[in-house]
């Protein structure tokens, strides 16, 4: 017989608890406690496989010198945007999960992925949609899907029914919030349902060696939802993100065990789909046709990308008692220490004045090699003084004053002279070591704040 027993269980980080709590012990969260019935059978735990063809394997221990080790053998899909975010393609036996906001096009995504495999058997399993309102969305994205199979199912038995007749080479499954398992008597959705379906597909992918991809709702907070040990549990975790009054969609890598973490993939919505965006200079910088006052150009990273970006700043008189320091795709407290460097070393009578900032493109940047660019953009607004379309910058700005080098200052003036710059300042600092002979763009040193502003507005 089945042993039943009910829990308190954490919606917030997913802590199990006997009794209710007021107060979540693990993330301190007030009134998140929710009872759930849990049955578990006797003598029999849950697996992916059927109970008639069970896989027995006892680990044992191995010394670590004589463990043979090769590289990993990575799929590489179509979409590069998508293998460079993975760390070079699709690993064999990994989980991944993809979270995002309602309607920004997590489902779209994969499903443009699954249709562009021709060469391996896709399982795309849905439980929010039907067979037809898939190949309603199938028929307008690009892409054969020859090797594509549909499964609109909930029950996690029934799927690794079908994944042990299909075999498929990759398995796709929207969302896991909507799987349920027999072995968990609570409704899908809820903590231990997502727990338990997660750690069943987690099983699957390492003993089978077949990737899993997992769409994953997120919390008004923007947090996936569900307990925060699924994020621990899967090997990726995948922001979609973007605003969908916009047609561009960042896909950000949160944890990757097999890549970098700071990879960031770029897409355009259109209506066949979702365009990968090779160069993404493209979107963050804007056409104008004669310099204004207030923006600037900066060369930043994500991760190994260099990108140039368009940083506007606008400085006016406040009509109020309290100046209003407002920033949009930046650290607004890194803005006032800006803006305080500005008023202490340099002179700039700033605290009277309304401050707004904003990054072109809706990106959010934590790259601090704009801060040079950023404090120009301030002075040009606040001086209305334009800066030259041709110039860009790249420089860290410290409490004194001062210019800092940042990393790879090769690749950011290689992307600065491929979009046709014709000048960048960088710090004196990072010239050490640099080869300029190899540019033709100009490269110009500064060690301090008021030498920039002296080459630029005399």
């Amino acid at each position: 017989m089945a042993k039943t027993k009910s829990a308190y269980f954490c919606q917030s980080c997913g802590y199990e608890s006997a009794k209710w709590l007021g107060k979540c012990p693990s993330c301190g969260q007030w009134n998140t406690f929710v009872e759930e019935v849990i049955e578990k059978a006797s003598g029999q735990a849950p697996t992916w496989k059927t109970a008639s063809s069970p896989i027995k394997r006892v680990a044992t221990p191995a010394a670590i010198q004589d463990i043979q080790f090769s590289e990993t053998n990575r799929l590489i899909t179509s979409d590069q945007e998508l293998n460079r975010v993975l760390g070079g393609g699709i690993v064999g036996g990994s989980l991944v999960l993809i979270g995002g906001e309602p309607g920004i096009g997590k489902s779209t995504l994969m499903l443009q992925l699954a249709l562009n495999l021709p060469e391996l058997k896709v399982l795309y399993v849905s439980g929010e949609e039907s067979e037809q309102q898939i190949k309603m969305r199938a028929d307008r994205l690009a892409g054969s899907g020859k090797e594509t199979f549909i499964l609109t199912e909930t029950s996690t038995q029934h799927i690794f029914k079908q994944i042990e007749l299909l075999e498929p080479g990759i398995v796709i499954v929207d969302s896991i919030q909507t799987l349920y398992s027999a072995h968990i008597e609570s409704t899908p959705g809820s903590v231990s349902q997502v727990r338990e379906c997660t750690a069943e597909l987690l099983r699957f992918a390492k003993e089978s060696g077949t990737p899993v991809f997992l769409i994953g709702h997120i919390t008004k907070d923007g947090a996936i939802a569900g307990p925060k040990i699924l994020e621990h549990m899967v090997d990726t975790v995948l922001q979609f993100e973007g605003d969908r009054h916009h047609v561009y969609r960042i896909l950000r890598a949160v944890k990757n065990r097999f890549g970098s973490a700071s990879e960031l993939g770029i897409y355009e919505m259109q209506g066949n789909g979702l365009r990968e965006v090779s160069n993404p200079s493209e979107i963050l910088l804007s056409l104008r046709e004669e310099p204004l006052s207030g923006i600037t150009i900066s060369a930043m990273l994500e991760g190994l990308r260099p990108m140039l970006i368009e940083t506007q700043a606008l400085v006016s008189a406040s009509a109020y008692g309290t100046p209003q320091r407002s920033a949009t795709g930046f650290d607004t407290r890194r803005m006032n220490m800006l803006l305080a460097v500005l008023e202490k070393r340099c002179g700039f009578r700033l605290s009277a004045k309304d401050v707004f900032l904003n990054i072109a493109g809706g990106l959010r940047v934590e790259d601090p090699a704009i801060d040079l660019g950023i404090i120009v953009a301030i002075i040009s607004s606040h001086e209305d003084i334009p800066v030259p379309v041709k110039i860009c910058f790249a420089g860290e700005v410290g409490l004194s004053g001062e210019i800092r080098a940042v990393n790879r200052i090769e690749q950011r003036i290689a992307e600065a002279q491929k979009l046709g710059f014709e000048k960048i300042y960088i710090s004196k600092y990072n010239k050490k070591g640099l080869d300029t002979s190899r540019f033709a763009i100009e490269i110009k040193t500064v060690a301090k704040v008021e030498d920039v502003f002296s080459s630029l507005f005399g």
